[in-house]
């Protein structure tokens, strides 16, 4: 496809950023996108652009793996509503005050930042399940919500690729197999952790942030704007009993990993993320209503009230989730990834590869919000690479899993972005421009990193 499939995303990204409209500059990019096709298919431009996007997102949402995720960001809402109202989170956070587990705000962000870590079987699971911990805390301490949110994003999908001892690794480790390299596909991808320079580099910038306290730019300004309307915090239920938060929240890890296990027919990695995740939420919202139930903290009734009200407060953000899956179905067909990665060019220096592969794969994901897709795209084009060239595979991998996971975590439409917003209880907007200088900054550091190794190893 030719340069103009660039189009519809730029579209989407110039439209958030001008207008502060997520839901329509996704919209207005996906119409964009098909009128693109209908510009080239059979149809005429109006129907074609008309019917293909209504089309498009009836596609989209009848795919299993698709409806899973929306069912997921649907349910979740019972959950956190579940938790809230039920006074457990106020008493959890005694709790931790008490024993003195989070009694500062670099011992909170320490917290959170580990929660995010060791939840790392699947990135929305890891944002999730430290959200949930850390939102209390972070009102306790005047803490923002975008700084919440940015260290939940910025650990989970960087966590995610680090380890590997998930879907994420099984999904590269499948796209690696298809090709002959004297390596095994397994020891170049455990190979490409070293070089995997952006997510070590975002996991430092977190890190930066919570051991010296210091935040910049937007996320700074939100810091002060939350200082000056503190009394408008809502303390929210007063406290109860902390089993009401952890016990459905324990149930939501364990069974995460259960079910990862279980679809995979023993195997963690194996395991169906989307399956687990929607199995497991379904699960803790279960537990969650059984506790309050027979608690008798309400009523069968009030309970289905603040369900529906749970999953009411989160439609504008699974909309955002569906027109982000959308869009990029649509830009998928559009060619727009694969006309990206043909800007890694024939008559670059050698030198200059890697690090082009990087800024390829960021721009990809960032454009079009997914780390999966950029890693199906930009694997097929290295790896003919290290076969013609002898580059170094696992850091020609590294590059491109860099590449990936910098879209995947501050695209303003990637789900990733949006379950993080929602977790912390963020707008997603203001989690994106908070977190951006943060991402760009990793980004150049990469970049750098990237130059210097291709010059000492190739």
């Amino acid at each position: 496809m030719a340069w103009y499939s660039i189009l519809p995303p730029l579209i989407a990204i110039a439209v958030v950023f001008w207008r502060k409209e997520v839901i329509i500059a996704l919209i207005l990019a996906l119409v964009s996108s098909e009128f693109l096709l209908a510009l080239h298919g059979q149809q005429s431009l109006i129907a074609g652009t008309f019917v293909g996007s209504i089309e498009r997102v009836i596609e989209v949402a009848t795919s299993a793996g698709n409806s899973r995720i929306l069912i997921f960001s649907i349910v979740i809402g019972v959950l956190l509503a579940y938790i809230r109202e039920s006074g457990g989170v106020a008493a959890t956070v005694n709790m931790l005050l008490n024993r003195g587990v989070a009694k500062s705000k670099r011992q909170v962000g320490l917290l959170t930042m580990f929660t995010g870590t060791a939840v790392f079987i699947e990135s929305n699971m890891s944002v999730l399940t430290s959200g949930i911990v850390a939102r209390g805390l972070f009102d306790k301490f005047k803490m923002s919500r975008a700084r919440l949110a940015y260290i939940i994003d910025s650990t989970s999908a960087p966590v995610c690729i680090l380890i590997l001892l998930n879907g994420w690794g099984a999904y590269v480790l499948g796209l690696l197999s298809n090709y002959e390299l004297e390596q095994s596909a397994v020891s170049i991808l455990w190979g490409s952790i070293a070089f995997n320079f952006y997510a070590i580099i975002a996991l430092l910038i977190v890190l930066y942030t919570i051991v010296f306290d210091k935040v910049h730019g937007p996320m700074r300004a939100a810091e002060q704007e939350l200082k000056h309307h503190t009394a408008e915090i809502s303390s929210g239920p007063s406290a109860t009993k902390s089993r009401y938060m952890l016990i459905p929240l324990l149930t939501l890890i364990v069974s995460m990993i259960g079910f990862m296990f279980w679809t995979g027919d023993g195997v963690l990695a194996n395991g169906s993320g989307s399956k687990s995740v929607l199995y497991a939420t379904i699960l803790a919202s279960t537990v969650a209503y059984l506790l309050l139930l027979t608690g008798k903290r309400f009523s069968h009734h009030e309970l289905m009230d603040v369900g529906f009200k749970g999953m009411g407060e989160l439609l504008p953000l699974v909309s955002i989730v569906l027109l982000s899956l959308t869009l990029g179905a649509s830009l998928k067909e559009l060619g727009t990834g694969t006309f990206i990665a043909s800007l890694v060019g024939d008559y670059l220096p050698i030198y200059l590869i890697v690090p082009v592969l990087f800024i390829t794969g960021a721009i990809m994901s960032f454009t079009t919000g997914t780390s999966w897709g950029t890693f199906a795209i930009l694997i097929p084009i290295g790896v003919p690479l290290i076969q013609a060239l002898g580059l170094p595979p696992s850091l020609v991998l590294g590059a491109i899993l860099s590449g990936g996971i910098f879209g995947d975590h501050c695209s303003p439409i990637s789900d990733t972005s949006a379950v993080s917003a929602l977790a912390s209880g963020c707008d997603l907007l203001t989690h994106v421009k908070t977190q951006l200088p943060y991402a760009l900054v990793g980004g150049v550091l990469a970049i750098i990193c990237f130059f210097i190794a291709s010059l000492i190893m190739i």
